[in-house]
């Protein structure tokens, strides 16, 4: 089910209350989606995917910290449920 944008980002503050968790995220994020690309595009293979693994590692540290699941392990028990 497609949701707009305002709807996915109001979803996206619930699950993320805690000023840590956002920051984490607001680390995490561009890291693995913006950094460890142009890493890539650099030709900078080994600390490509360091940036990519550090990225994903502090966002799940926040969702640690905000005591919930991340959005893939959400997705996975939604799909693991559907077999």
């Amino acid at each position: 089910m497609m949701t707009s944008p305002a709807d996915w980002y109001a979803n996206w503050r619930k699950r993320h209350r805690s000023a840590t968790s956002f920051y984490l995220h607001a680390l995490g994020i561009p890291a693995c989606f913006l950094a460890a690309p142009v890493l890539l595009i650099l030709r900078q293979w080994l600390l490509a995917p360091v940036v990519f693994v550090a990225g994903y590692a502090v966002q799940f540290l926040g969702h640690l910290i905000e005591g919930n699941r991340s959005g893939e392990e959400m997705l996975l028990r939604r799909l693991m449920r559907k077999r």
